[in-house]
């Protein structure tokens, strides 16, 4: 903890329930949220995969009246949000389900800003001169189907403004879900590659609000345990698919990193990939899992007991070592974690050499860059992009 004179807050405005099977008691945590008729906002891959016929099931054998909003797609756009929103009250809905990635939960949220307070959610985007949000959104339940965001339980969502190129974050307690409903069920349809892009996601969230300067006790306590279970189970849950034991401590993972999160930010690693996802079509946990070793290599020496502390969870063996030893070592067992799960390097992604200044430059300004465990410059950036390269 940086700064112990600082006021430092952790707050969960979100309910967490989870089991094999829990969708199935989706309807009545909706009526003990008093929705009638929600909207269900997911998207394409998900309605493919089948995973929305193992909601709408329960939904209907409980004749609870519901639309569909499936046209999310990943990195939403403003556009995708207004067309959300647009539905919701055009069919009277009077709470929404979040059922996907990332991107449904995130879009469901920002479709709840628009809700509440009736403007366009790039109004309270956490940025000087905007406003802040003073309106609860309505009722929502989020349901993942990956393990990585932890979305279902962070205050953030992430939105794309195409005509800058940019991702932007709005947040705080008022946009979260009233309740995460984590079915590890959900999980097991998910292919080898979003696995392991989504699992390097949950890991990263963990590691980077272990070390940076808005940790707490809170936050360290989830973001270790969220640790320990990434490095004993995605190997397995991407080898594997229909492991239920990885499946479920995969989806426990995402949802501790999420919550590491607290009230504050990440590091570097989101600096990098949220500005580069604004402005390249990129998988948004494939890219973490491509910049994560790079930005450990680098931010090490801010933090080294606590970077040791992380090789205990990833489950080296440090007695012995020095401090310096077991804090290289935790970098050693990401880099074997990265390769095993076949994450690529960013030239793979269509990154070249060429875009780095403008990435470094646009990573530099990102406010994530702030709460980072070593100093910055774009230089350093420039230097970390050419070792993800």
């Amino acid at each position: 903890m940086k700064n112990l004179q600082e006021l430092h807050y952790f707050e969960v405005p979100t309910v967490m329930k989870h089991a094999l099977g829990a969708v199935n008691h989706l309807p009545g945590e909706l009526e003990i949220l008093g929705v009638k008729k929600p909207l269900i906002v997911t998207d394409q891959g998900v309605v493919k995969a089948g995973l929305l016929d193992m909601i709408i099931k329960p939904l209907k054998d409980a004749s609870v009246s519901h639309v569909i909003y499936d046209q999310v797609v990943f990195n939403p756009l403003l556009a995708t949000v207004a067309a959300g929103t647009e539905m919701y009250r055009k069919n009277d809905c009077d709470g929404i389900v979040a059922l996907g990635g990332g991107s449904s939960m995130d879009c469901a949220k920002a479709i709840g800003v628009e809700i509440a307070h009736g403007e366009p959610v790039l109004e309270y985007e956490c940025a000087e001169g905007k406003k802040e949000l003073s309106k609860r959104v309505p009722p929502l339940v989020c349901i993942p189907t990956t393990a990585g965001t932890g979305s279902e339980v962070t205050l953030w969502a992430v939105i794309t403004d195409p005509a800058r190129e940019y991702k932007f974050n709005v947040g705080g307690p008022l946009i979260a879900a009233h309740l995460a409903l984590v079915d590890p069920l959900l999980h097991l349809s998910m292919p080898a590659e979003v696995t392991a892009g989504t699992g390097m996601d949950a890991l990263c969230h963990a590691i980077e609000c272990y070390t940076c300067a808005y940790a707490q006790p809170q936050t360290d306590a989830v973001a270790l345990l969220a640790i320990e279970y990434a490095g004993k189970y995605l190997r397995r849950a991407v080898a594997y698919g229909q492991d239920i034991d990885a499946r479920y401590y995969m989806a426990m993972s995402s949802m501790l990193a999420g919550l590491s999160y607290g009230a504050a930010s990440a590091g570097a690693v989101h600096a990098m990939t949220q500005t580069m996802g604004g402005i390249f079509p990129v998988h948004h946990g494939v890219a973490v899992g491509s910049t994560l070793v790079p930005v450990m290599e680098y931010n090490w020496m801010g933090e080294p007991e606590k970077y040791a502390r992380m090789a205990l969870a990833l489950g080296v063996p440090t007695f012995g070592m020095t401090e310096r030893e077991a804090a290289l070592s935790a970098v050693e067992a990401c880099r074997e974690l990265t390769e095993d799960i076949g994450i690529p390097r960013l030239r793979e992604m269509g990154i070249t050499e060429a875009d780095i200044p403008r990435l470094a430059q646009e990573a530099f300004n990102d406010p994530q860059t702030i709460g980072n465990p070593r100093d910055l410059t774009v230089a350093a950036y420039e230097e970390i992009y050419r070792r993800a390269l």
